[in-house]
């Protein structure tokens, strides 16, 4: 089994006053060159954005774009005539910037901020056609069991939302004192795991909130919540 530690605190960090960032991989000011992506996982931002804030108008292409509101709410617009859909704290959105997309995202609360994270998967099919999806999961359905959110729009998971690469992003929340197992799809995958609350050992790590492993070159392994934990996992082809 390969892993690749990355501690919370050694994630890249902006501050922009109306925005906080936290870069697990190389991006915008902040370059690691041991830390550009983990396989087709390209982006995992983790921010905090101020009410009434957010990023104006700019473009993608050819990437898979993934945002899950932890806290708040998000409001998004873009090109292909979505006008500042709402996004919640419990759900998932999904865009495929394909030939090129523009899109807008701001804090939909004049009070609170939102968090967020945003993921950047590089996709298996280029200039494909943009698109964009979102859907409500229920916290009740991922205790103590693994919950898909997103996966391939070829061959998915049903009840996912889809994109373009052969990668699943899921999430768990484990009850304190909770074994768990995560069985990989191929052996030429890998999974990245962000501890987003809690506490838990896997072998012989214990990882902390906002702590990150990626796992490759294993069929399956063991962890262990030590306190009540909820986990995003991310599992990606390896070889892009």
């Amino acid at each position: 089994m390969k892993t690749i530690l990355h501690r919370a605190d050694t994630r890249g960090f902006a501050n922009h006053g109306w925005l906080q960032a936290n870069h697990s991989f190389s991006f915008a000011n902040w370059y690691d060159k041991d830390r550009m992506n983990f396989g087709a996982l390209r982006v995992l931002n983790d921010d905090v954005i101020a009410p009434k804030m957010g990023f104006g108008t700019h473009p993608h292409k050819n990437m898979e774009i993934i945002t899950i509101p932890l806290s708040g709410e998000l409001k998004h617009r873009d090109s292909m005539g979505n006008q500042w859909e709402s996004v919640q704290a419990g759900e998932v959105q999904v865009m495929s910037a394909g030939h090129g997309v523009e899109h807008s995202e701001i804090n939909g609360s004049q009070e609170s901020h939102l968090n967020l994270f945003q993921i950047w998967i590089i996709p298996n099919a280029e200039n494909v056609e943009p698109r964009y999806d979102q859907k409500t999961f229920e916290a009740s359905k991922r205790k103590n069991t693994l919950q898909p959110l997103v996966s391939s729009i070829t061959n998915g998971i049903e009840g996912t939302l889809k994109i373009h690469q052969d990668a699943i992003i899921s999430r768990v929340d484990l009850d304190a004192n909770t074994p768990f197992q995560y069985t990989l799809k191929h052996k030429d995958y890998g999974v990245y795991i962000m501890v987003i609350q809690g506490e838990l050992n896997i072998e012989t790590l214990t990882l902390h909130t906002r702590d990150a492993i990626g796992i490759s070159n294993v069929n399956h392994f063991n962890m262990s919540s030590l306190s009540e934990t909820s986990l995003l996992f991310i599992e990606v082809p390896m070889k892009i």
